[in-house]
């Protein structure tokens, strides 16, 4: 229900890098009544959808909130991307004044708000360099925690503070999309490495040859953030 923006791509893009690589990672798909059994994943991804999807999904993952909370303060990685993101926190609050409940994994709110807040995103995070992509969204996300990024070119979390996302212990959540993962692989590589570390298995992540994905890394940033991408 929560596919909104081709989030299946990153899925995609994490499954290639580790079959690159040699390694097996396996997926399994939770759909809205299934039980989720986070004792059994080392990597979650939420995506996005519409208010309607996004208040769905909400109520059915609210059930086994504490379950989260105890697996985010464990470690757990999650990446949760626009919807996803707004998830995370306290509650949205659509423009008609309705507030959809979160999982109150994470100190943050989003407000619903006008105009969207639409174009190509570029940040820069102190984790991942450089990361790019495009965003879409009318919610404006306020938290405590440390952001993803600083923004180079775009709105970001409001489109007022200069930032991006969230990171809070292997969480990691974002407006870009796109999906996110084939743009940008260091990022996609640093999920990886915060899966296995959770999954307690030693894995050597040797590089891959990215040079299409950088290349056009690095045009993206000369062309709409004026400043030279990564090597």
């Amino acid at each position: 229900m929560l596919n909104l923006y081709a989030d299946r791509g990153n899925v995609q893009t994490l499954l290639r890098r580790c079959e690159w690589r040699g390694l097996h990672a396996h997926v399994t798909p939770v759909r809205r009544h299934d039980e989720v059994r986070l004792r059994d994943y080392h990597l979650v991804l939420i995506g996005g959808g519409s208010d309607r999807e996004q208040a769905l999904v909400a109520e059915a993952l609210r059930r086994r909130r504490r379950e989260w909370k105890a697996a985010v303060e464990d470690g757990l990685p999650v990446l949760a991307v626009c919807g996803g993101y707004q998830l995370l926190g306290e509650y949205y609050q659509l423009p008609d004044g309705t507030k959809v409940p979160g999982l109150e994994l994470l100190d943050l709110v989003t407000t619903a708000g006008r105009p969207r807040l639409i174009g190509n995103i570029a940040i820069e995070s102190p984790e991942v360099g450089t990361v790019v992509g495009f965003e879409n969204h009318g919610g404006r996300t306020v938290h405590r925690h440390a952001p993803l990024g600083t923004v180079l070119r775009g709105h970001g979390n409001n489109g007022r503070d200069g930032y991006e996302g969230v990171r809070y212990r292997n969480v990691v959540g974002t407006y870009i999309h796109g999906p996110l993962l084939p743009k940008n692989p260091r990022l996609a590589d640093f999920l990886l490495s915060l899966a296995a570390a959770y999954a307690g298995v030693a894995v050597d992540f040797p590089p891959l040859d990215d040079e299409l994905e950088w290349a056009a890394h690095r045009a993206f940033l000369t062309r709409h953030a004026g400043v030279r991408g990564p090597r």
